[in-house]
């Protein structure tokens, strides 16, 4: 299993935590998201690969950058 660190941009609340965490976690591959909201940060765990994970967050409105 290996993580992914995604810089996560848009979120404002709660409720975009659980979106955005719902919608990583739905990702073919991923065994746990971690979101933050403060500094807007996602940590994936698992085996999915980096563009289905960008596409997942951007479908639910948000934007997705890999972090370093």
């Amino acid at each position: 299993m290996s993580n992914i660190n995604l810089k996560i941009t848009g979120m404002t609340c709660e409720h975009c935590v659980r979106a955005v965490t719902k919608a990583l976690e739905g990702v073919p591959g991923v065994e746990k998201a971690d979101v933050t909201l403060i500094p807007g940060e996602a940590v994936v765990h698992g085996q999915a690969s980096t563009a289905a994970l960008i596409a997942a967050v951007k479908e639910e409105g948000y934007e997705a950058d890999v972090r370093g």
